[in-house]
């Protein structure tokens, strides 16, 4: 019997097939973390009456946590058309001042930590709430922009930095002791909150954690960023929260847009190019359009690395630009000056690129201590710096051979963040496609021409803020067409009607839709292939390291609802000591089986991620006794990996928990 006749479906796989309705699910002892008078999650459950009559979830809900903005979108599955359901982008109450509560499409991601003195009594009270724990939003942007130390900024990518504990309260980096920090995990549950809170007000018949809701990851966030999302969802009473990748929905988001005539924009061979360059990341996907029994389909074939590379990288560009101008004046800059240059910038270049007629915008330095407009320093920003810093900069034209630089980092970072050393995305553009090229070789509907370097992508679909501003957009088409002319293939057409800023989580809604049965479905799976490293039996070689095979544990693709067993591959575990291992993944390797092993890979193949580790516990075994085990991976409804090591003696399991970079908070 082969390893792959192991690999079987859990009792949850069902819900998953388009086919056949999700069922619903009761949380099950929901904790919500924050403290009264917010909702607590008793409160925003359904009272027993409410109960009494719930047939199902009334709404798929859909919620973006975006690096730089949050957004919640929902359609109701008790109107939803068959064809073309109507879904509705959730205005969110939230402060924009000490005292003003507005409503606004979007939630931007910073956190605000205020000074006791700063904001007067009453001035924060929330229509859920007269004492919010966290400003959130509009007003902790805005303050944020005149007190850069105190402002929470780009949690989400600290999520996913594997050189620091998430729950660790690190955040300002660059706070004084007085301000008090918080944890990347605990930012990014206070973004979830706000928006739970917030449903709850507008939907008080209709809890939060009796919905479908898809929470939306970077199609690159590693198997621990994805604990992350999903243990903060939980810590709010959303057990039944599921994950999508950001380019998926974005493309269910242009397919719900289409009303149906996505048909019309593509054909069976189509490759098309999810581009997503948001506040922090830069995101790429590729998915093809195949054909089942007459119908087109839609398939998930590669999925790019994690790149730390985005809006606001593009606004600390703009910041050193300014700074350097300023220092040829011989104004020198401190670092919290720099951190409120970079707010600044950030408006300036939006104002520029939004607004055809203007070309100039002014810029305001504050000084420690002036209170005066006069005691500030004044400069300003103009259309050609930015056209020359960030389009030249960052989207240069480039020749399809040409790869990302590797150089010490220096002014393209802050302190901390592993930001991509070459900025320029067009470079790791190539790079990607270059790296995919047998990406669709399984695809008898895709013909590569025999001098092809890459995959060579043929519709084009852009999302993330960063786009919007339309020199960008026409230089990335303009760089992706020269290199396709220069291999006699057909210029990517630019698939239209996007909304950059809302189609992450319109498309999450419309994904629970699909669940439904009621739409086209992604076809994606895994986006990587996964495997542990097991030490060589070989003899020791003094001054050489033991040599390492890779095992692999869950192949490319493998569907959420599967589980894999490795029952010829046995491992000894010793009792109450911790047990590590090295854990790596592909993007390029996707014919390895489960249970494959490697000898021998080269190193673009596969890439080292975090340890995983665990630890037997006794009961009723001997400290230091050696428990023969294997491993089993799975998939989840939920979209998260789940590695298990289960006894040879009694069958009994344990989690092999991913490093989530988890420490314990005080």
């Amino acid at each position: 019997m082969s390893l792959f006749d192991h690999i079987k479906k859990n009792d949850a796989t069902e819900q998953l097939n388009p086919e056949t309705p999700a069922t619903e699910t009761e949380p099950e002892n929901p904790v919500f973390e924050a403290d009264a008078p917010e909702f607590s999650a008793e409160e925003m459950q359904s009272d027993e009456a409410a109960g009494d009559n719930h047939q199902g979830p009334k709404y798929s809900v859909g919620i973006d946590l975006g690096t730089t903005h949050c957004v919640l979108s929902a359609i109701d599955l008790t109107r939803a058309d068959q064809d073309h359901p109507e879904q509705e982008v959730m205005a969110i109450p939230q402060l924009t001042a000490p005292g003003v509560v507005e409503d606004l499409l979007q939630l931007p991601s910073f956190l605000y930590r205020a000074h006791e003195a700063e904001l007067a009594q009453g001035s924060t009270v929330l229509p859920w709430t007269a004492s919010p724990e966290f400003l959130v939003g509009e007003i902790a942007r805005s303050l944020g922009s005149k007190t850069p130390i105190r402002l929470v900024a780009s949690a989400k990518s600290w999520l996913c930095h594997a050189g620091v504990d998430c729950k660790s309260p690190i955040l300002p980096t660059e706070a004084p002791e007085e301000v008090e920090r918080v944890s990347p995990y605990q930012a990014t549950t206070a973004y979830l909150q706000h928006l739970c809170a917030a449903w709850k007000n507008r939907h008080p018949e209709a809890p939060l954690e009796q919905q479908d809701i898809t929470l939306t990851v970077p199609a690159s966030f590693d198997p621990a960023a994805r604990e992350l999302t999903v243990e903060s969802a939980r810590s709010l009473g959303l057990h039944q929260a599921i994950l999508l990748e950001e380019p998926q929905s974005a493309l269910y988001s242009w397919i719900e847009k289409s009303r149906g005539d996505w048909r019309k924009h593509t054909q069976v061979g189509d490759i098309i190019l999810v581009i997503d360059i948001g506040g922090g990341t830069t995101d790429l996907s590729l998915i093809a359009v195949t054909e089942q029994n007459g119908n087109l389909e839609l398939t998930r074939i590669a999925v790019g690395d994690h790149i730390l590379l985005g809006g606001d990288n593009m606004d600390l560009a703009l910041a050193y630009t300014v700074k350097a101008k300023l220092e040829q004046d011989g104004k020198r800059l401190e670092a919290w000056q720099i951190q409120a240059l970079t707010h600044s910038c950030r408006e300036a270049k939006e104002k520029i690129f939004n607004h055809a007629g203007t070309d100039t915008m002014p810029i305001v330095v504050p000084n420690r201590g002036s209170a005066l407009i006069g005691g500030s320093l004044r400069t300003e920003l103009t259309r050609e710096e930015i056209n020359r810093v960030l389009v030249e900069g960052f989207l240069p034209r480039t020749t399809a051979s040409e790869r990302p630089m590797s150089r010490p980092r220096s002014g393209l970072r802050t302190a901390g963040l592993p930001y991509a050393p070459d900025a320029a995305i067009t470079r790791h553009l190539a790079v990607f496609l270059a790296k995919q090229l047998g990406a669709a070789d399984e695809l008898t509907a895709v013909n590569l021409p025999e001098n092809a370097t890459f995959l060579h992508p043929t519709a084009v679909l852009f999302n993330g803020g960063v786009l919007k501003a339309a020199p960008f957009a026409e230089r990335l088409m303009t760089v992706l067409n020269d290199w396709l002319a220069q291999e006699q293939a057909p210029p990517a057409r630019l698939l239209e009607g996007a909304d950059l800023d809302l189609a992450v989580a319109r498309g999450a809604a419309y994904y629970g839709y699909v669940r439904k049965g009621r739409g086209v479905r992604i076809k994606g799976g895994t986006a990587v292939s996964y495997y542990v490293g097991i030490e060589s039996a070989m003899p020791a070689v003094p001054g050489l390291p033991p040599e390492i095979e890779a095992l692999c544990i869950a192949p490319f693709g493998m569907e959420e609802g599967t589980e894999a067993v490795l029952p010829d591959d046995e491992f000894g575990l010793v009792i109450g000591e911790p047990v590590r291992f090295r854990f790596f993944n592909s993007k390029t390797r996707r014919e390895d089986p489960v249970g494959a092993r490697l000898e021998y890979w080269r190193d673009d193949e596969l890439e080292e991620l975090d340890e995983i580790e665990i630890t037997l516990p006794e009961e009723g075994r001997r400290i230091g006794e050696v428990v023969p085990v294997h491993l089993t991976s799975a998939v989840t409804e939920v979209g998260t990996l789940e590695l298990h090591a289960v006894s040879r003696q009694d069958g009994k399991r344990w989690k092999v928990e991913f490093d989530v970079r988890a420490g314990d908070e005080d």
